[in-house]
């Protein structure tokens, strides 16, 4: 009976010890967020920069805005220069209005002559009768004969005058209507700069891309910056990831979309547990990064994933976790 006792400790020992072994993690590795380091797009001085280390921006916020005053000046300058192009235009078709005005003029003029040729032929006729009959003399109708010419002759220069009025309208139209595609072509060019300044002038406005927080701000308020310069850091701390790294032989058991544990290490046993998503595996293996601890340490080449967790503000960037599969 002692002898059966002796043994069941020592079964119970052994089993112990290989509990000890095991190991209550698959990967450990280090959190990570989505960071964006926000630069200048516009050269200028900072008039106005609202952003502090620490700070939570929401999504489209404007934090501050460069100097435009010169941008503004060189749009006001284009809007008169369109102004006079648009002053000019109008010009030309006011001329092109009074050309045509007066070619009207003149086919009124032509048309009341025809009219009195067609009147003079009616009252010939009538006074032709009555001097055949005697009732009026012969100068009379010899009248009527000259009057019928003059309006003909009339009538010819009226035509000539509204055929010469015609080539120097098609003439002049020709012209205006280059003037006026010159015109259009230069107001076209102004709306192009517009454009660009406008574009310009929004890009003075500093606006954080989405909700996050400050890590790091590079510039103060009445520094000069140019295009590209950086201006803060920020990250999105809310949606963090954990960057861990697993063996080809655990591969076979993880895919993209699986659930599993995660656990933010702070030390000294202290762990706190979070639902993590494993939203990519790496295609490519590489060689352990020597402070990562594998499941099989004996291995040389592993492969990163990275698994999203819902950060409840105790997760800091850098800080290290286990992953549990």
């Amino acid at each position: 009976m002692k002898k059966l006792t002796i043994m069941a400790s020592a079964a119970l020992l052994m089993m112990t010890a290989c509990s000890k072994k095991e190991k209550a993690f698959d990967a450990t590795g280090t959190f990570e967020a989505t960071e964006v380091t926000i630069s200048a797009k516009a050269t200028g001085e900072l008039k106005s920069f609202d952003v502090t280390e620490g700070q939570t921006i929401e999504g489209g916020t404007q934090v501050g805005r460069i100097d435009t005053y010169q941008l503004v000046l060189q749009k006001q300058q284009l809007e008169t220069q369109r102004g006079q192009l648009a002053a000019s235009k109008r010009q030309l078709s006011s001329n092109r209005s009074a050309a045509s005005s007066q070619q009207l003029d003149l086919n009124k003029q032509l048309s009341s002559i025809q009219q009195q040729i067609a009147n003079a032929q009616r009252e010939r006729q009538r006074f032709a009768e009555l001097v055949k009959d005697g009732a009026v003399p012969r100068k009379q109708l010899d009248d009527i004969d000259n009057q019928i010419k003059v309006l003909n002759r009339q009538l010819e220069a009226t035509r000539d005058q509204i055929r010469s009025a015609n080539a120097a309208l098609a003439e002049q139209g020709k012209g205006i209507g280059a003037q006026m595609d010159g015109i259009d072509a230069q107001v076209a060019g102004i709306d192009a700069q517009q454009r660009q300044l406008d574009d310009q002038i929004a890009n003075a406005d500093i606006v954080a891309p989405y909700k996050g927080t400050v890590l790091e701000k590079y510039v103060e308020q009445g520094e000069f910056v140019s295009t590209g310069k950086p201006l803060f850091k920020m990250a999105d701390v809310d949606n963090m990831f954990i960057r861990a790294y697993v063996t080809s032989a655990q591969l076979q058991h993880i895919k993209v979309g699986q659930t599993c544990k995660v656990f933010a290490d702070y030390g000294d046993g202290q762990k706190k547990e979070y639902a993590g998503t494993i939203t990519w595996i790496s295609n490519r293996s590489e060689f352990t990064p020597k402070t990562i601890l594998t499941d099989d340490e004996r291995a040389d080449l592993v492969y990163a994933v990275k698994i999203a967790i819902k950060n409840d503000g105790y997760v800091k960037i850098g800080m290290y976790g286990e992953v549990k599969f």
